[in-house]
């Protein structure tokens, strides 16, 4: 016999059900704070379970974050803790009677459930502490980069609705052309420092070619002076301007600062220089996908590797319909790396190129070969890492 435990994970409260697997007999259905305390009370009750019913497979439905402190201590204590992603918990109680009606003791039913009627859940295991840290750093950096995207956009917005000719001049990506935006902004006020001070001002800046600010500073005067009207407001928009375009510098700065703790982790990881032997992968793909996978541990063999990431042809098959299609679902984040690596690829790896261009002889369009070479890359990268071998362009040449 055994056992199977179902918890719904929260903030504050999860809720836990212990279940006679064999039988469906309900041990226990209880709300555990998310404190040290409580959880070591469900797992002292587990524990006093397993000794009459067989050892236990516990289920939860998120991992780290929330329930971080949840799946340490229970794998901390011997237990055998599987994943049951949400999607799958939501789809199944909404085949249940009243289904639609969602409350944490059913969703902790569900999941115990499921570990009862399935045994290809995705088993939890212990992540190396290179894992967690790349996992928060990426994080951080993810944010970061999408908050600098949606500056970018707003940026851009501001100063074409009062200085369009300079909005057509300045990268608002760049630190150069935010460096400027930082200071001037409106015709009147380029104008009034003309192209000297403009150029003084950019000159500031560190490791920039000379040439290229003599050019934005020139182009930047002149735009000023084509444009001689001012519009309604345009000193409060100039003085957004400007806050937002320190905040971007601020941000580069950041992002900076993170690019290179993120390396510091990947020079002591053991599997971060196998991974990046594999053109294509730089630090910041590298460090994703371990911050996803934590290594290939819990992905037997490249397919499932592939099906994780969303690369694996589904099947669908309804009586004598029989067909493959391009995957939904999986981890977007690693289909992602593994997609922008295949692109980067096909510029710096013969291999690579030469399949894209086989593939597109084939007449299948741009995306569809990438999407191709990402599943191939996948196999290579399964298997450097699981034969801990770096990656070899004469072994690629050979097969």
């Amino acid at each position: 016999m055994s056992l199977a435990v179902g918890i719904d994970v929260a903030k504050l409260i999860h809720w836990a059900e212990i279940k006679v697997t064999e039988t469906g007999k309900v041990l226990a259905s209880r709300r555990v704070d998310n404190t040290p305390e409580a959880i070591g009370d469900l797992i002292e009750q587990i524990r006093q379970a397993e000794v009459e019913h067989g050892p236990a497979t516990v289920g939860i439905d998120i991992l780290g974050g929330i329930a971080a402190l949840l799946e340490a201590m229970l794998l901390a204590a011997g237990l055998r803790v599987v994943h049951v992603p949400g999607l799958a918990v939501n789809r199944a109680r909404r085949g249940t009677t009243g289904g639609e009606r969602k409350s944490d003791p059913k969703d902790a039913k569900v999941i115990a459930d499921q570990i009862r009627m399935r045994d290809d859940l995705r088993q939890v295991t212990a992540m190396r502490e290179e894992d967690v840290e790349l996992r928060l750093l990426t994080g951080r950096r993810s944010e970061l980069v999408t908050d600098a995207t949606r500056s970018a956009a707003r940026l851009r917005d501001l100063l074409t609705s009062i200085h369009p000719g300079l909005e057509r001049l300045v990268d608002v990506t760049s630190k150069t052309g935010l460096h400027l935006l930082t200071r001037y902004v409106t015709p009147a006020q380029i104008r009034a420092a003309g192209s000297d001070g403009l150029l003084a001002h950019l000159r500031t800046l560190q490791h920039v070619k000379d040439a290229g600010l003599v050019t934005l500073a020139q182009a930047a005067t002149a735009s000023a002076w084509a444009q001689q009207i001012s519009v309604p407001a345009e000193d409060v928009a100039a003085a957004l301007v400007r806050e937002l375009a320190g905040e971007a510098l601020a941000a580069k700065d950041r992002i900076k600062d993170l690019d290179k703790r993120i390396e510091a982790v990947l020079a002591r990881h053991p599997d971060a220089a196998l991974i990046r032997s594999l053109p294509g992968m730089g630090a910041i793909l590298t460090a994703e996908f371990l911050a996803v996978t934590g290594g290939i541990g819990r992905f037997t063999t490249a397919d499932r590797l592939a099906s994780a990431a969303g690369l694996a042809p589904v099947l669908k098959q309804s009586g004598k319909v029989r067909y493959q299609q391009r995957p939904t679902a999986g981890d977007k984040t690693l289909k992602r790396v593994f997609y922008q690596s295949a692109f980067i690829s096909i510029g710096c790896a013969p291999a690579s190129k030469a399949f894209y261009q086989r593939k597109r002889a084939e007449g299948k369009t741009h995306h569809e070969a990438v999407i191709a070479l990402a599943r191939r890359r996948v196999n290579v990268l399964h298997a450097i890492l699981r034969n801990r071998t770096p990656y070899d362009t004469d072994y690629v040449r050979a097969a």
